[in-house]
């Protein structure tokens, strides 16, 4: 039964404050997934549902993983086609490298490539000097993301991953982070890609990238996403794999058989985690010319089915949005967390022909990037460089 309530407009208003609850399941799970890993974390990317956590909330090493980051800042806050130029400082970056030399130029577009294919320290310096302005700016930026994502248990001291005191992050912390990135169009691209050329101004011949995650040959539906190993943090993963339309994403930190437990926890999400169907988009609200505006979709095990609640919140008559055909919002539950809404609308409102717009399980324009913070975002960017001006 959906229990209905009225409440004012500024009520409603307020279900599109810019928060975030990341729901894991409080009902019995199926066995246990083993593996290797010192901390690991399994998520629905869609709905940013955790489905199976290992010390999920412990602080560690990440290694290269820190690039999703780097990547997903560069991505919001540059210009793909901007060129780059290569500083002494980036070009003489320790770890791997795409062997970049001082002076050059490349596309701020082909240096993400290099960055998350080949996992290169001196494209992850070049890309946070141009981006942020200096390094300092940069990982402003990347913290300052990490705290709007709700990656409560991390901080980042640089761009490329190099062991630094300081700089740490979590399993469950790193699942949001790539729940939140695979939702961007040129991150997906980006981290799917098997091989990548692009100009090299030194050389009769194209730079040529290969992809070091093995993931993309070995299992079947795999699109993503990153490595990362360094001595103190040993071997990281993150993957990321669809079928049937559905994405999940793996964490590990110091996992020394990844790449086979990365197919087990996958395997785990795909057959007990279903995406179930909660409400059809046309459905009506009991005895009221009230229907559901889109349809929704979460991923629960059988026995959860039943427990997901529903409680409608209804406009007041005569509001702007009312007179359109709004009626108000239906707000879904489980276990007490709050994981999604839908649009109500009026009986054969014309606004039900509209095409469905995504739901706000996890990542909606409208929470992740209105107006207003747009704005904010890029006077946040402008105040950042003016700061932090690189001293040449």
């Amino acid at each position: 039964m959906i229990k209905i309530r009225k409440l004012a407009l500024r009520l409603v208003a307020a279900t599109l404050i810019w928060t975030l609850a990341w729901p894991t399941s409080s009902y019995a799970a199926p066995p246990a997934v083993q593996t290797s890993a010192e901390s690991a974390a399994l998520i629905d990317v869609a709905s940013g549902r955790l489905l199976n956590v290992k010390n999920g909330d412990k602080q560690m090493r990440i290694a290269s993983l820190t690039k999703i980051m780097t990547a997903i800042v560069a991505i919001e806050h540059g210009t793909l086609s901007d060129q780059v130029r290569v500083s002494a400082k980036a070009a003489g970056k320790e770890g791997s490298s795409l062997y970049l030399k001082a002076g050059e130029e490349m596309s701020l577009e082909n240096l993400l490539y290099g960055l998350m294919l080949r996992s290169g320290n001196d494209a992850a310096t070049a890309i946070a000097e141009h981006v942020g302005g200096s390094l300092e700016g940069f990982v402003y930026l990347m913290n300052e993301k990490a705290a709007l994502i709700g990656m409560s248990r991390t901080q980042f001291k640089n761009p490329s991953g190099l062991d630094e005191e300081g700089h740490y992050s979590t399993a469950s912390d790193m699942a949001k982070l790539t729940a939140y990135a695979l939702r961007h169009p040129v991150f997906r691209e980006i981290v799917k890609t098997k091989t990548k050329t692009a100009p090299n101004p030194h050389e009769s011949w194209d730079y040529r990238w290969y992809n070091k995650n093995k993931m993309l040959s070995i299992y079947e539906g795999a699109d993503g996403v990153k490595t990362g190993y360094t001595k103190l943090a040993k071997r990281c993963l993150v993957s990321s794999a669809t079928r049937d339309g559905r994405q999940l994403a793996v964490v590990t930190l110091n996992d020394p058989n990844d790449w086979v437990d990365h197919a087990k926890l996958l395997d785990y999400g795909f057959k007990h985690y279903p995406q179930q169907r909660i409400v059809q988009k046309g459905d009506r609200l009991e005895n009221m010319p009230v229907v559901v505006g889109q349809s929704f979709d979460y991923p629960l095990l059988d026995e959860e089915r039943g427990a997901v609640r529903k409680e409608a919140a209804l406009l007041e008559p005569g509001s702007a949005e009312y007179r359109l055909g709004e009626r108000g919002t239906l707000t879904f539950t489980l276990g007490g967390v709050r994981i999604g809404s839908v649009p109500l609308y009026a009986e054969n409102s014309p606004r039900l022909a509209a095409a469905d717009r995504s739901s706000d399980a996890f990542v909606e324009s409208k929470r992740y990037e209105p107006s207003a913070f747009r704005i904010w975002r890029l006077q946040l960017q402008e105040v950042v460089r003016r700061l932090f001006v690189l001293q040449e």
